[in-house]
């Protein structure tokens, strides 16, 4: 997928599970909340109406991943197992949804005054999340439970943190320890249940397990070496198994998609912000990202070069090498070589035993209203996504949308039948 032009439209993406990446050379900006959109949402109505009662509880049906089976079970974690970064997952009223979807078509709409006009994330959360008392209530009962809680902006999701035994306590649920193709992973057995006061606003922990999404590149063992043909098409050549192989340089995928010159000038992610999703960290602080621009070149060098910023959320995680590392570096390299003179911020979370780092880092881009665009390549299938997990995803991308961030999770590879890989 692949898109430019001057007014292109952030739009709400349904996340679909699949990979590669997706970048548009954008501008996007725009005001905040204005006067004028004052009261297309009166202040948020209470959620919660009634006194929460550990004792009276709602079952949240489908949110046992379908991997945490007896078959794989070694039994119940330790009392002490840390979940750490956990992410409750509020809900919004009806008429807050219906409000927020004219929002979204109005914001596209050039013939409304709410064309392009972002809201900032703070501006978000006070319109279309839980009111000020609902979030009370809620952090209230969380601490109740001895959890850590953090502070959100959007209000669509609230990360927490504690351990197995306050997990098993507020939620009502065991984690245990499986084994599935001779990998370890921690995993709610169970659906969770909370306080049936709790619903109306609050819609789940989006994952209680690390089953995390997984790297689409393949990496082949055998090295090549490969040559870079300046002025030819395709840029790059090498032999292999005797047989010459054309790989793809930057200025071929100008060529594929007639993005070159004047199709470059001035579209070249000039003042554009690509928040690059990630949870490893590059090689030596990004020089593979350096390192492919420095000998391929952009093909755009007289726009100048582009700029790329490490940012670790939270403890980093470190290198894991191996298919981990070729996706961030995939990532952050494609970005910059599409976009030459984009700024890309390269945003790494580590996977905690119960959140994947991949959402981790897609949220801290969305609550800090990090970039123009976000694009997001790791995949698995849908079968393995809880309900709550769908329901993260979902409200996400509107909020990410409201703020004028287009959100992009490539097309290609499998999609939503990864799991039926190959």
């Amino acid at each position: 997928m692949y898109g430019v032009g001057a007014s292109l439209p952030c739009r709400y993406l349904s996340y679909s599970y699949c990979t590669w990446v997706a970048i548009v050379i954008l501008a996007s900006g725009g005001a905040g909340w204005g006067q004028d959109r004052a009261q297309m949402v009166s202040g948020p109505h209470p959620l919660i109406t009634k006194a929460v009662d550990d004792s009276e509880l709602t079952t949240l049906k489908g949110n046992t991943h379908h991997l945490a089976r007896k078959e794989f079970d070694l039994g119940t974690a330790p009392a002490t197992l840390p979940m750490q970064r956990m992410l409750l997952v509020l809900k919004r009223s009806p008429e807050q949804q219906m409000a927020l979807r004219k929002l979204l078509d109005d914001q596209q709409d050039k013939h409304s005054p709410n064309y392009h006009k972002w809201l900032k994330p703070e501006e978000f959360g006070q319109k279309f999340g839980p009111n000020d008392t609902d979030m009370q209530t809620i952090t209230g009962w969380l601490q109740a439970h001895g959890f850590q809680v953090g502070t959100t902006k959007g209000r669509t999701v609230l990360e927490f943190s504690g351990s197995a035994s306050q997990v098993r306590e507020a939620f009502h649920t065991a984690i245990h320890k499986y084994i599935v193709n001779g990998e370890q992973h921690w995993a709610n057995a169970s659906d969770p249940q909370i306080p049936a006061a709790l619903v109306p606003a609050v819609a789940g922990v989006a994952t209680l397990h690390n089953f995390v999404s997984r790297p689409q590149s393949h990496l082949k063992e055998e090295r090549v070496l490969a040559r870079v043909v300046p002025g030819a098409h395709p840029e790059i050549t090498f032999t292999q198994n005797g047989q010459q192989t054309h790989a793809l340089a930057p200025q071929d995928y100008a060529v594929i998609y007639n993005i070159r010159s004047p199709a470059y000038n001035p579209w070249t992610g000039n003042a554009v912000t690509i928040g690059v999703v990630g949870r490893n960290d590059l090689y030596n602080n990004g020089q593979d990202v350096q390192n492919f621009l420095n000998n391929l070149g952009t093909g755009m060098s007289s726009y100048g070069n582009p700029l790329l910023n490490i940012m670790v959320n939270g403890p980093d995680p470190g290198n894991a090498g191996g298919g981990e590392e070729a996706e961030a570096t995939l990532d952050a390299t494609w970005s910059s070589a599409i976009a030459p003179n984009a700024t890309v911020d390269f945003v790494v979370s580590g996977t905690t035993n119960n959140t994947d780092g991949v959402d981790l880092s897609e949220l801290y881009i969305v609550e800090n209203n990090l970039t123009d665009i976000m694009t997001e390549s790791f995949g698995s299938c849908e079968y393995f996504a809880t309900d709550t997990k769908l329901q993260e995803i979902r409200s996400l991308a509107e909020q990410a949308a409201a703020q004028g961030i287009t959100y992009f999770v490539s097309s290609g590879d499998n999609g939503a039948e990864g799991c039926d890989d190959p």
